[in-house]
């Protein structure tokens, strides 16, 4: 299993690695593209190009810390480096969006002159760059929060090519230049929901809430099923990374499987009891098994 992860863990970083190469250098087409065409379109572009370049450099960053061996330090390891590398994308990301906006907003009543032909033209290298980016990255991309996110913002990054694509035909044609600051409010509004719900996602996750799709009801009331339970408290899970659940509960049990030898019976029942019956396998689990009388030596308990 180690050597399985690890073997992904490397083909996503190198993945990373590419479309981080082609963001990069798209970065440098659409700067000197904006100086030259005066696009309000492809410089915010090339401002969402940068967070985007930024944001897959943090990714890579992550994606290499992950591979380190958990220490009597971090016993995770580096496994959360993807969630806070998915969390600052998004956080940018919406940033840009917002920014893009209010810009777009304003150049609708003073739109500046812009080159419809150079525009057209770093547009379509923009777009070519994108798609090769999200091929790279189209087969991993649900492996992780951290390439879920690297691949919305090369996503974005393709559409806002599109946009400015057609801004520049539009000029060209019609010589209509508020359609400059259109495409720049569309390329926002593409990226503040994606960046919204990535960022309410992780922010899920830092907060240590339960995992997406784990009823701890149902968990609890599956517990209380099995025999020799009489009640469960102090019953937390949360999510350390993409596919790591985890799972605490004290476990209250007849006091005769403490004397019948019982109770390491019952532990293999809870942990194989969450980590096989419910649809979220947590494969994580820590129960503390107790006697009835044993809630009066601690010193605070939770539902």
């Amino acid at each position: 299993m180690s050597h399985e992860h690890d073997h992904a863990t490397n083909g996503n970083t190198s993945r990373l690695a590419i479309a981080f190469s082609i963001t990069a250098s798209i970065l440098i087409a659409e700067v000197i593209g904006a100086f030259l065409t005066g696009s309000l379109a492809l410089l915010v572009d090339a401002a969402h190009m940068l967070t985007d370049a930024g944001g897959l450099l943090m990714a890579l960053i992550a994606a290499r810390l992950a591979l380190r061996a958990p220490t009597s330090r971090r016993t995770w390891g580096f496994r959360r480096a993807e969630v806070l590398s998915a969390t600052a994308q998004a956080a940018i990301l919406l940033a840009v969006g917002l920014y893009a906006f209010i810009e777009g907003v304003q150049r609708l009543f003073s739109p500046p002159e812009v080159s419809a032909g150079g525009l057209l033209v770093f547009g379509i290298i923009g777009l070519v760059g994108n798609l090769v980016a999200i091929a790279i990255l189209n087969s991993r991309r649900s492996a992780n929060l951290n390439l879920r996110a690297a691949f919305l913002e090369v996503l974005n990054d393709a559409l806002g090519s599109v946009a400015v694509i057609i801004s520049a035909i539009v000029i060209a044609t019609t010589g209509w230049t508020q359609v400059d600051a259109i495409a720049a409010m569309i390329i926002s509004a593409l990226i503040i929901p994606r960046a919204v719900i990535l960022l309410r996602e992780t922010a899920s996750i830092l907060l240590e809430s339960t995992p997406k799709g784990l009823d701890l009801d149902a968990v609890r009331n599956h517990i209380l099923e099995l025999p020799h339970v009489t009640s469960v408290h102090d019953l937390h899970a949360s999510q350390i990374a993409t596919g790591l659940p985890t799972l605490t509960a004290h476990v209250v049990v007849d006091d005769s499987c403490f004397f019948d030898g019982h109770a390491p019976k019952m532990l293999a029942d809870l942990q194989g009891c969450v980590a096989k019956h419910f649809d979220v396998s947590v494969e994580h689990s820590t129960f503390q098994i107790e006697r009835a009388g044993h809630t009066d030596h601690e010193t605070s308990t939770h539902v």
